[in-house]
């Protein structure tokens, strides 16, 4: 499960730029990630998705086993399993390629949603249970920042860069991009802790 977390955003990055390299009129300071869907090499990125989603999943339910349960501790994991599966949509509801234009279909915004709307307040809430475990102490702080720095920025590239009056609409690449990069690194850290950890079980 640890070895997922690690893998999974380490593989998404490394084909979303070699799909760049593949598609040179693709921008990735001015264009989503999934807008590599719509593109003659769009399969990579479908595939992508299922993968990344895929191990993300496993990523998750192996985190939920190694935490110390709470009362309320199974919204968090809720919260980033529904995440995950977002991702996974994502591939299922592709961009298209409209009258030449890449073009966010409306079930892609909701995957979208999802995932960056569910997965901060997943890792907000789950870094909660994480304080109360002796073993995951350390990183319950830094998680609880990744996902409100994730919460604070996934407002910001929805109204004000993805619109194309938005003022930050051309940069709604590199924004998105800042958004994986916060996210991805949180997820490896906590990975790499996974992989050292055994689940819990009750004394």
């Amino acid at each position: 499960m640890g070895v997922a977390g690690i893998a999974g955003p380490i593989l998404f990055t490394v084909l979303v730029i070699l799909q760049g390299l593949l598609q040179p009129d693709y921008s990735h300071v001015k264009e989503p990630i999934s807008a590599l869907a719509a593109w003659p090499a769009g399969w990579i990125q479908n595939l992508n998705f299922f993968v990344s989603g895929a191990l993300m999943t496993a990523f998750v339910l192996g985190l939920n086993s190694v935490v110390r349960p709470s009362p309320r501790g199974i919204a968090g994991f809720a919260l980033l399993l529904l995440g995950s599966i977002g991702i996974v949509l994502a591939g299922v509801f592709p961009w298209r390629l409209l009258n030449g234009v890449p073009t966010e279909t409306p079930q892609h915004v909701a995957a979208a949603v999802t995932v960056f709307g569910l997965t901060p307040l997943g890792l907000i809430v789950f870094s909660r249970r994480m304080k109360a475990d002796p073993r995951w102490q350390g990183l319950a702080g830094y998680t609880l920042v990744t996902g409100i720095v994730m919460a604070l920025l996934f407002p910001l590239m929805g109204f004000l860069a993805i619109p194309e009056t938005g003022p930050l609409h051309p940069w709604a690449g590199l924004l998105q991009r800042v958004i994986c990069a916060v996210w991805f690194t949180c997820i490896v850290v906590l990975a790499t802790r996974l992989r050292t950890l055994s689940p819990f079980t009750p004394a």
